[in-house]
């Protein structure tokens, strides 16, 4: 088997942003401090962090901005008592957002010593990449649920953007399953976010040819990468049918940008709530072995809009509570098809289920 490579900032690798397995593993409910933080080790921590930000985070300016106030901070001595690592993580990543509002930033306090990071260029080893590989089989690699609902829609949940790599087969394997409904829900209410390469691999299902999605600009490399839909794809596409994308408070990150994508090419209606706003690019450094951050690289560029929706999130075409979107977009499904169909067999049936629904939904 070829080992993979982990390059810095491969935008692809790097719009994992939520990063589900970093934070869960290092700031965990079982990852109580067994050491106390002495003056020298907390200053260490809070200049490592503070030289990297000013030296990789997406805008210098805000950089120089949180500086400012951490440094503040210091000065009235906010940070003097505290002793426990997992309070100064916590505090600095609170600090720092205060100030810059990107939920990506995080500071993270671990127990056990972490892993590289992008600083250190390595190889992913055989036993890594399997332990990856089972970790992600365990959820189905994000594809939750795959469902044909009453009046022949499709329901698609996903609670992760898993790489390609692992996910290229059952993202595949649910698109043949959905082929045939008359439209499609895809569930990301609770998906904080992934592989920037399935948004566009999955993207690619809803379109005839290949689609440019948008571009990534790398700050310290000042390099821009540009996104566009997988030309190539094993499953069936799913073309000229309605898409309804449900959101929440939640969606976050990749799934945004699987969102935002849709929406404003035209695809998808979005349904549900404002998602949280998280649309930069991440990468992931080392302070010590034990402390490690998040720092937000670079910026998105949706090819449609120009811009993208750090800050202010996906805004849905109907909106609506996280509780009450999938009983209207189901609803909305069933009324646009039928729009569309009104003389064909199943259309009193079709009438009867739009009935109940309204019923339950008010």
């Amino acid at each position: 088997m070829k080992i993979r490579k982990t390059f810095i900032f491969l935008f692809v690798i790097l719009f994992l942003a939520m990063a589900n397995d970093y934070t869960i593993s290092a700031q965990g409910e079982n990852n109580q401090s067994n050491f106390t933080l002495d003056a020298a080790t907390r200053s260490q921590v809070i200049e490592g962090v503070i030289k990297r930000f000013n030296q990789s985070y997406v805008f210098p300016e805000v950089a120089k901005a949180m500086e400012k106030s951490v440094r503040e901070r210091m000065r009235k001595g906010e940070y003097d008592k505290i002793t426990s690592p997992t309070a100064l993580a916590e505090m600095l990543t609170s600090n720092l957002r205060q100030i810059s509002k990107d939920t990506h930033i995080e500071v993270v306090f671990s127990n056990k010593p972490l892993p590289p990071m992008n600083e250190v260029e390595r190889e992913e080893t055989e036993v890594e990449r399997e332990n990856r590989r089972l970790n992600y089989a365990r959820t189905n690699n994000g594809f939750l649920k795959v469902e044909r609902l009453p009046g022949n829609i499709g329901f698609l949940d996903i609670d992760q953007f898993v790489a390609p790599t692992f996910a290229g087969d059952t993202a595949a394997a649910a698109m043949n399953f959905l082929t045939n409904t008359d439209a499609l829900i895809v569930d990301l209410r609770y998906c904080p976010g992934g592989s920037g390469e399935m948004v566009a691999l999955l993207s690619g299902y809803f379109f005839a040819d290949s689609i440019h999605l948008g571009d990534y600009y790398q700050r310290e490399a000042d390099l821009t990468k540009q996104s566009w839909t997988s030309p190539y794809i094993s499953g069936q596409r799913y073309l000229n049918k309605g898409i309804y994308i449900l959101t929440s408070k939640r969606t976050h990150s990749a799934a945004e940008a699987f969102a935002y994508n849709l929406q404003n090419l035209k695809r998808a209606t979005v349904i549900g709530e404002i998602t949280r706003g998280g649309a930069h690019p991440v990468g992931r450094y080392l302070i010590n072995e034990h402390f490690g951050i998040q720092v937000p690289v670079g910026r998105y560029i949706n090819a449609a809009t120009k811009t993208d929706w750090e800050g202010k999130g996906v805004i849905p075409n109907v909106p609506t509570t996280a509780d009450k979107a999938f009983k209207l977009a189901h609803l909305t499904a069933l009324k646009r098809f039928l729009e569309k169909n009104p003389n064909q067999e199943r259309a009193n049936d079709i009438k009867q289920l739009i009935e109940k629904l309204e019923k339950e939904i008010s």
